[in-house]
């Protein structure tokens, strides 16, 4: 493995376990919000962090996908199910601007790390887009079908469509030769402040009326 390489393998693994992270804690609130027990918690925990993870990782044929080849991810879940669970009484006041940039803090990270691992598969950059998109929004949608809500992915704003765009930015800086590191900031950036500048400006996708 080159060194360029190294570092790009470095960049999606960090990013992916930071994402897991972050969802895992988003999760274990909107479970906790539902008045879940503490197997609630994690259950939720466990499918909005790495849902999505393991849909990419399936569909780009990475087997065994890492949620479960590398015990990070499970542990992370688990300690931050814990973490939130523990700290009940604070979470629950968590404001709105709070959870939904947690949400796209997590949304950002995994549609970087995930466009990064499908274009180190040699993907197709529209491809490597969509499955990062995929990944992004995976778990989300898990969560929320449990949760019997209609999932976010689904609804008229500006959540997948974030996404794709912070996988472009990253598959442009890749097409450039840019350097992985900037790009990757670049890509999650365009990412998290779409999707908190769509529901600041109530930005939403056309719908068609019947």
């Amino acid at each position: 493995m080159t060194h360029k390489a190294a570092i790009g393998s470095h960049i999606i693994r960090l990013t992916d376990l930071a994402g897991t992270f972050v969802f895992a804690v988003e999760g274990s609130l909107a479970a906790m919000a539902a008045g879940l027990d503490p197997i609630g918690v994690l259950v939720l925990a466990f499918l909005t962090a790495l849902g999505g993870g393991i849909t990419r990782d399936l569909m780009l044929g990475a087997t065994p996908v890492a949620a479960v080849a590398d015990r990070y991810y499970a542990l992370i879940v688990l300690g931050a199910a814990i973490l939130t669970w523990l700290a009940r009484p604070l979470v629950q006041s968590v404001p709105f601007w709070a959870m939904t940039s947690l949400d796209a803090a997590g949304l950002a990270l995994f549609a970087i790390a995930g466009t990064q691992k499908a274009l180190d598969r040699a993907m197709h950059p529209v491809v490597a887009i969509l499955l990062g998109t995929v990944g992004a929004v995976g778990g989300g949608a898990l969560r929320d079908i449990v949760l019997n809500q209609v999932p976010n992915v689904l609804r008229a704003d500006i959540y997948a469509t974030a996404a794709m765009a912070g996988a472009l930015v990253v598959v442009l800086g890749r097409a450039l030769s840019l350097r992985p590191q900037p790009t990757a900031v670049a890509g999650a950036l365009t990412c998290f402040c779409l999707r908190l500048a769509a529901v600041a400006l109530h930005w939403q996708l056309p719908l068609r009326p019947y």
